[in-house]
């Protein structure tokens, strides 16, 4: 209705009173027909005012629901902004800073200038828009960076002196007490273990993430390495990987060094997913299935990743018993020095083995909502060669095996278990605790040990902030790969080879020592006491204790143990 209709309806009003006023005076004259042919033009007139006022009234509805429309269309767009940029900022007078980019439809991204939207093929590195930046993110074009890793100050105390700094040796570390390092023990004090790690991601598609990782620290040693005075240790690759993963197709390929397929994870097969024990030694604990090196690795997923299968191929090595070197009459080659120079950037101080294929590695993953669960396999090619005067022979022998794991909220948020295992042949390279993997037949082919690992543990969330954890961990191999012709012995485990000096200190006893197994108990904290928007700090103490036991010969089978304490106090920067 418009302001000009009020006089238009009073109008109306005074005229059909008028009429009716003059119709009834006894002073009028006029004839019935007269009377009622004025009055009908009256309502006639009337009606076409209520219509007109009709119209005004439908028209001003039609502004009103529009005007509602506008606002709540430009109420979406502030909040979508706010996701993006946050909340609007003002000046030091009061007046609102101008806006940042405009959002964009899917698969575009807005020019700077109002118009027109510019489709995203010409960037393919484009990362859409979407929320703010995470804490120690940033971005580089197209590319978001996200920043990790941690500074660490750590303690280590070991009742016998393994000579070891963060990472422990489980195994040929741990003396016996024909060494004076038996009754000695060692305290260290180490930042080594301090990380910093760098993904880059970025987005051709709403479904396609590439992305690429790196992970560094100071966990190990040069030739010029000491800790006389400045500490000079390397910095080295822990990790280095690109990946292609596509959502909509539950697909992905992985190809650099990373963790080995083998090792557990949280969820899915994806890079960065491991879930490893919350250990502070660098070595983690007996039992646990891994390694870090070389693969390619291709993932597809069912029912949106609530199963995963994987294949991937990794980069070999394989350790051999110290009684496997000769047969008579003959020279074998399992393993050999790195050349160190002339081209080689081997260490010259390591022996690599001579296997000619990949570790091959599969895997099935499911996440059906509480819990996770894996099967796995792999199959290793022990390969040496055999040579006397003139000719020589060739040997390969296919070992490996499989096992599960799983992690499941016992009490979800509260109390959490993991357990895993795994047996076979040849594997040892796969456990912590580093057991040989193979040994030479009688033919002077590859003998692979038999071995089985396994591993349990329970992790109590005490508060937000305090966290108690519990392991027990074993690697064994199973049973004595050895023989003996006439007073030669070989093999692995031999009960003719000389234990009588490992229990004598300074003995000139032998003491072959081949390990049979390891066990290992583990208990620990970690508290995070400041959590916030400048990172987190946190604290933690660890104590194992560790026996390890050799196959019986000469002279019996002694053990030897290990206590280990170690302290950590870490600052985690960007988390």
């Amino acid at each position: 209705m418009t302001r000009r209709s009020f006089p238009k309806a009073g109008l109306l009003a005074a005229t059909a009173l008028g009429s009716a006023a003059i119709t009834f005076a006894p002073a009028m004259a006029d004839t019935t027909t007269t009377q009622i042919s004025s009055i009908e033009k009256q309502i006639h007139a009337l009606e076409g005012q209520l219509n007109h006022m009709k119209h005004d009234l439908s028209a001003r509805g039609e502004e009103v629901k529009a005007a509602r429309t506008e606002a709540a269309t430009a109420s979406r767009q502030a909040r979508e902004a706010e996701e993006r940029m946050g909340p609007v900022r003002y000046d030091a007078s009061g007046r609102p800073l101008p806006p940042g980019p405009l959002s964009a439809p899917p698969g575009y991204i807005y020019s700077g200038s109002g118009s027109p939207y510019m489709n995203t093929a010409n960037y393919p590195a484009y990362v859409p828009s979407g929320p703010k930046l995470k804490q120690g993110q940033f971005a580089v074009g197209g590319v978001r960076v996200t920043l990790g890793g941690f500074i660490e100050a750590a303690g280590i105390y070991r009742t016998r002196n393994e000579t070891a700094d963060i990472s422990s040796s489980f195994n040929t570390g741990i003396p016996y007490p024909q060494s004076p390092n038996y009754a000695q023990g060692e305290f260290r004090g180490t930042a080594r273990q301090s990380r910093f790690s760098l993904l880059a991601e970025g987005n051709p598609d709403d479904h396609t993430t590439l992305s690429a990782y790196y992970e560094t620290d100071f966990n190990s040693s040069g030739v010029t390495s000491n800790s006389n005075e400045s500490n000079s240790y390397t910095l080295r690759t822990r990790q280095l990987f690109a990946q292609y993963a596509r959502s909509d197709l539950d697909f992905l390929v992985l190809g650099g060094q990373a963790w080995s397929l083998l090792t557990m994870s949280k969820a899915g097969m994806a890079g960065r997913s491991e879930d490893l024990p919350s250990v502070i030694d660098a070595q983690y604990v007996p039992g646990f299935v891994w390694t870090r090196n070389v693969g390619l690795r291709v993932v597809k997923g069912f029912n949106h990743d609530k199963i995963d299968v994987g294949v991937s191929v990794e980069s070999p090595q394989d350790s051999y018993s110290q009684t496997a070197t000769s047969l008579p009459g003959a020279t074998l080659n399992t393993t050999n020095a790195g050349l160190g120079g002339n081209g080689s950037t081997l260490n010259s101080l390591a022996t690599y083995s001579t296997e000619y294929a990949p570790d091959v590695i599969a895997k099935v993953t499911a996440d059906p909502g509480r819990g996770h669960y894996e099967l796995f396999g792999v199959a290793r090619f022990l390969h040496d060669r055999e040579s006397v005067v003139g000719s020589g022979v060739n040997n390969t022998v296919l070992a490996g095996g499989g096992g599960a794991g799983m992690t499941f909220p016992i009490i979800p948020k509260v109390l959490d278990f993991r357990g895993s295992f795994m047996a076979g042949e040849g594997i040892g390279r796969y456990g912590s605790a580093q057991l040989a993997d193979a040994t030479i037949a009688r033919n002077g082919a590859p003998q692979p040990l038999p071995e089985v690992m396994a591993l349990a543990g329970l992790t109590l969330h005490a508060t937000k902030a305090l966290d108690f954890y519990t392991y027990v961990g074993t690697e064994q191999i199973t049973h004595r790969e050895a023989y003996s012709i006439g007073k030669n012995n070989y093999g692995y485990g031999n009960p003719r080879y000389s234990n009588v000096g490992c229990d004598v200190e300074l003995s000139t006893g032998t003491c072959t020592a081949n390990t049979s197994g390891v066990v290992q108990g583990t208990i620990g904290t970690w508290w995070k006491f400041l959590h916030g928007s400048y990172g987190t700090m946190q604290t933690g103490m660890q104590y194992s204790y560790t026996k390890k036991s050799i196959f019986s010969g000469v002279g019996g089978d002694p053990s030897t143990n290990e206590n280990i304490v170690m302290f950590s106090f870490r600052y985690y920067p960007f988390q």
